[in-house]
């Protein structure tokens, strides 16, 4: 699924039960990280839930993130995360309004506080991938 495919997703849904329900499948989708990913150099700090975030430079500049938690909801929220990240370029990474989206999808208002501040320290990760890079 590409994010313009979940915009339109969202926008057909009535209730955010279902969009939640969206969210957790597309976190059930997460390819799985590797055994030795879970480590403590790989968890994001200022999340409620564990989560782990790995990435690969690849040849062409290129930034493939993955990810994965112990809590099905931040797994979807990696989910989201990735679809608007992985497979950029550190430059293209830097450009993206992240806040704005998130307002856009409406996540902003439906999420709890401690959730929109784990997101966004998993976005806070993105970058330091990104400058890493």
């Amino acid at each position: 699924m590409t994010l313009d495919d979940l915009k339109a997703s969202f926008s057909l849904m009535g209730s955010w039960e279902e969009r939640y329900g969206l969210i957790i499948d597309l976190g059930r989708q997460l390819e799985p990280l590797p055994q030795d990913a879970y480590v403590e150099a790989n968890k994001v700090r200022g999340c409620m839930s564990q989560v782990w975030m790995i990435s690969q430079t690849q040849p062409d500049g290129r930034i493939v993130i993955r990810g994965d938690s112990d809590a099905h909801i931040v797994k979807g929220l990696i989910a989201v995360l990735l679809m608007v990240y992985s497979g950029k370029t550190p430059q293209e990474i830097g450009q993206i309004d992240i806040k704005s989206l998130f307002a856009e999808l409406g996540l902003e208002q439906h999420i709890s506080a401690n959730r929109r501040n784990g997101f966004y320290a998993m976005v806070e990760r993105v970058g330091q991938m990104a400058e890493s890079s």
